[in-house]
C-alpha cells in the first residue's frame, strides 16, 4: 500500500463535541490506526523506507493537529470564566454605587450624629480628666479649677447636660478640695525648708568662727617658731663670731710671743758668735727683717679680723632689726582680722612696742 499525506484532525465546529465525549477522539485514531495497519513497509528499496519515514511523519503531524485542536479548544473555554468574572465585578460594582446612593443621606445623619455624640462625650472626658490632675502643685491646681469654671453648661449639651454639669461639679469639688490640702502642705514644706536653712546658717556661721579661731592660732605658733627660728640663728652667728675673733686672738698672742722668743735667740747668738760679728749681724739683721715682717703682717690680719668681726656685728644689728620688723607686721596683720583698717593697726603696734599700752607688751 502507498502511503498518502492526508494528516488526520477533528473540524473546530466539532471539537467541542468531540474531546468532551467519553473517547471522543477514539474514531480519529482508529483511522490512523487501520491506515498504520494496511501499511506494508518495505526497507529493501529507497522507495520503500522513504515510504515508511512518510507514514511515520504523517503519524507525527496527526498527533500534532490533533492536538492542537484540543489546547485551542482550552484556550477559548478558559476566556470564559474571565468573561463570566469581569461581568459579575461590573454587576457587583454598579449595585454597591447604587446602594451607595440610595443610602447616603442615612450616612450622613449617623456621620453628623456620631460627631455630635463624640463631641460632647470629649468634652465630657475632659472634664473628667481634670480628676487626675489632683496631685498637681497649687499654681497648676488653680489653672485647672479656672478652667473648669470657664466651662458653660447649658442647653447646647442637649441630652448630655444633666451629665457633664454633675461631671463638671465632681471635678470642681475634687479640685478644690486638693487645692486645700496641697496648699496646707506647701506652707508646711516652706517653713521646714526656712527652718532647714535658719539652721544650716548657723551652722555654717560657727564653722566660718571656728575655722577662723583656728587660723588665728596657726597663724600665731607659726609667728612665734619662725622668730624662734631667727633666733636660734642669730644666736649661732654670734657664737661664732665670738669664736672666731678668740681664735685669731690667740694665733696673734702666739705669733707675738714666737717672735720675742726668736729675738732673744739672735741677741744670745749674737753674743755668743763675736769671732764672726759681721756675719752674724748680717744673719741677724736678716732674720729680724723677717721678724718685722711677721709681726706687720700679723697686725694686718688682726686689723682684717677686727673689720670682719664689725661687719658681722653689723650684719646681726640689721637681722635683729628685719626679725623685729617681722613680728611687728604679724601683730598688725593679726590686729588687722579684728576688723581695723591697716593705719589702725599700725597705730595699735607701735604703741604696744614703745610700752604705752598697760600690760600689753611685744615679745621678740
Amino acid at each position: 500500500m502507498t502511503a498518502t499525506t492526508e494528516v488526520v484532525t477533528v473540524p473546530k465546529e466539532n471539537a467541542l463535541q468531540v474531546f468532551s465525549a467519553e473517547q471522543g477522539l477514539d474514531p480519529y485514531l482508529a483511522k490512523i490506526r487501520a491506515e498504520i495497519e494496511s501499511f506494508v513497509p518495505d526497507v529493501s528499496t529507497a522507495k520503500g523506507r522513504k515510504e515508511i519515514a512518510s507514514i511515520a511523519y504523517k503519524v507525527a503531524q496527526s498527533k500534532t493537529a490533533l492536538d492542537n485542536v484540543g489546547k485551542d479548544l482550552v484556550a477559548e473555554l478558559k476566556e470564559v470564566p474571565k468573561k463570566i468574572d469581569a461581568e459579575r465585578k461590573r454587576m457587583r460594582d454598579l449595585l454597591d454605587s447604587w446602594k451607595d446612593e440610595v443610602r447616603a443621606p442615612l450616612t450622613a445623619w449617623e456621620a453628623e450624629e456620631a460627631a455630635r455624640v463624640a463631641r460632647h462625650q470629649g468634652n465630657i472626658d475632659m472634664m473628667k480628666l481634670r480628676l487626675e490632675c489632683r496631685d498637681l502643685d497649687v499654681a497648676e491646681l488653680k489653672e485647672n479649677i479656672a478652667c473648669l469654671e470657664g466651662i458653660g453648661v447649658g442647653p447646647e449639651w442637649e441630652e448630655f447636660e444633666v451629665e457633664a454639669v454633675r461631671t463638671k461639679e465632681k471635678a470642681l469639688a475634687a479640685l478644690r478640695e486638693s487645692l486645700v490640702h496641697r496648699e496646707k502642705h506647701e506652707a508646711e514644706l516652706a517653713a521646714i525648708a526656712k527652718f532647714q536653712a535658719e539652721q544650716a546658717e548657723r551652722e555654717a556661721q560657727a564653722e566660718r568662727e571656728r575655722i577662723a579661731k583656728e587660723a588665728a592660732e596657726r597663724a600665731t605658733r607659726e609667728a612665734e617658731q619662725r622668730a624662734q627660728a631667727e633666733r636660734d640663728a642669730a644666736a649661732k652667728r654670734e657664737a661664732d663670731l665670738i669664736e672666731q675673733a678668740a681664735q685669731q686672738k690667740r694665733d696673734a698672742e702666739a705669733a707675738a710671743e714666737q717672735a720675742r722668743l726668736n729675738a732673744e735667740l739672735a741677741e744670745q747668738r749674737r753674743i755668743a758668735a763675736e769671732k764672726q760679728a759681721e756675719l752674724d749681724r748680717i744673719d741677724a739683721e736678716k732674720r729680724q727683717a723677717e721678724a718685722v715682717e711677721r709681726a706687720a703682717q700679723a697686725e694686718r690680719q688682726r686689723q682684717a679680723d677686727e673689720a670682719a668681726r664689725i661687719e658681722a656685728e653689723a650684719k646681726a644689728r640689721e637681722a635683729d632689726r628685719a626679725h623685729k620688723g617681722a613680728i611687728l607686721k604679724a601683730a598688725k596683720e593679726a590686729i588687722q582680722k579684728a576688723g581695723v583698717t591697716e593705719e589702725q593697726a599700725k597705730a595699735i603696734v607701735k604703741m604696744i612696742a614703745a610700752g604705752t599700752v598697760p600690760a600689753v607688751s611685744i615679745k621678740y
